[in-house]
């Protein structure tokens, strides 16, 4: 059976977030040709004949635990200019039949569930779901709000866990958005390993860490020493006020540092900064001063500002994961797949400048062709 003829699920961790409904109702919009695929590296010349599901056979479900419709929602993003005018009228019938596929999440408080009942609850819904639609597989993508890093005294699996648990445990590929801890967490390490599902990456590249990405490579390739690089977001929303959560910073800090570090080989001085200003909804601006050292020891400055809306440029991206991963569990790949880790900050393996990594993802792409 070849992909055309299969349908294959999409289960978002944080469904009814913006990031998601921005998915869901783009991949609609596409797949009835009301606008181009603008931003998805798969509808790109590298993948075609790879077999990756058609967006037209991607069912959409998942989970959250906030319950505003999806077609309420995208209204919402309408109005605040991140969807088209006139977008949630148009894709509403789509918007409505994934917002009846998304299940209560959690634990919300007050819930008494141990770890090990969430996971078998999550698991149930995903199977439910996939069964229900008679699907080929499908790939479970965690776009939640970001979670602080858990404590070392913490008894409990953070939610991203839980999911990602989940996840493995209904057989299904899994790509973990957001910096949370999802599958990196020591007490699934049995269960990561053991796992017969492929899996991509940790916190998606969409903005000011793409950028760094781009321009590290340029410092080291030009034997040009950084000083120290120091940045600020201002972004308001979901996001904006997940990231006032001094821990949820932290967690999401880590990972713009960490592109500059892989790179440069050290940490340059200097931090990020994340504000929350809910006046600027769901967009955002991201502000970064460079300081390098050229020639005879003269001091240089580079400033960069990068302005955009997070969930139209990580929409994209999602369903570009979704298709790869779907695709890999097709081909019975399994394990991490450092191929993908052009999309991550947070990446399992392979080479760290992004030049290098849109190299390694068309050769899996490639690799993906000759498997068909």
């Amino acid at each position: 059976m070849t992909a055309h003829a299969v349908r294959t699920g999409i289960w978002f961790i944080g469904a009814r977030g913006s990031v998601a409904t921005t998915a869901t109702a783009g991949c609609a919009a596409i797949a009835a040709g009301l606008h181009p695929p603008t931003g998805m590296v798969t509808e790109t010349p590298p993948f075609n004949g790879a077999g990756l599901p058609p967006l037209t056979s991607l069912v959409l479900g998942g989970h959250d635990t906030v319950d505003c419709p999806l077609p309420k929602r995208a209204e919402a993003l309408a109005a605040a200019g991140v969807l088209p005018h006139g977008l949630p009228s148009a894709v509403r019938a789509e918007l409505a039949a994934a917002d009846e596929e998304i299940r209560p999440g959690g634990p919300l408080p007050g819930d008494t569930r141990t770890d090990e009942e969430l996971i078998t609850a999550f698991a149930a819904d995903i199977e439910d779901f996939t069964r229900r639609h008679r699907l080929a597989r499908t790939v479970v993508i965690n776009v939640a709000s970001t979670e602080p890093a858990p404590g070392e005294g913490d008894s409990r699996l953070p939610a991203s866990s839980l999911y990602a648990a989940a996840a493995l445990r209904a057989g299904c590929a899994y790509a973990n958005f957001t910096p949370s801890t999802g599958l990196r967490s020591p007490r699934l390490q049995r269960a990561v390993e053991s796992c017969a599902v492929p899996y991509a990456g940790r916190d998606g590249k969409t903005g000011q860490t793409l950028l760094r990405s781009v321009l590290a490579p340029m410092f080291v390739q030009r034997a040009l020493p950084v000083r120290a690089w120091s940045g600020t977001n201002l972004l308001g929303g979901g996001d904006g006020a997940a990231l006032a959560d001094p821990a949820a910073a932290a967690a999401k800090n880590a990972g713009k540092e960490r592109v500059l570090a892989d790179t440069l080989g050290a940490a340059p001085e200097g931090e990020v900064h994340i504000d929350d200003v809910p006046a600027m909804g769901d967009w955002k601006t991201a502000w970064d001063h460079i300081a390098f050292d050229g020639f005879l020891g003269s001091r240089m400055i580079l400033q960069t500002i990068w302005q955009g809306c997070d969930s139209a440029l990580a929409a994209p991206l999602v369903l570009d994961l979704a298709r790869l991963l779907a695709r890999s569990h097709e081909a019975g790949l399994k394990g991490p797949r450092p191929e993908l880790g052009f999309y991550f900050k947070d990446p399992d393996g392979g080479p760290a400048a992004l030049a290098e990594q849109y190299a390694a993802l068309t050769a899996f792409a490639d690799r993906l062709r000759a498997a068909r």
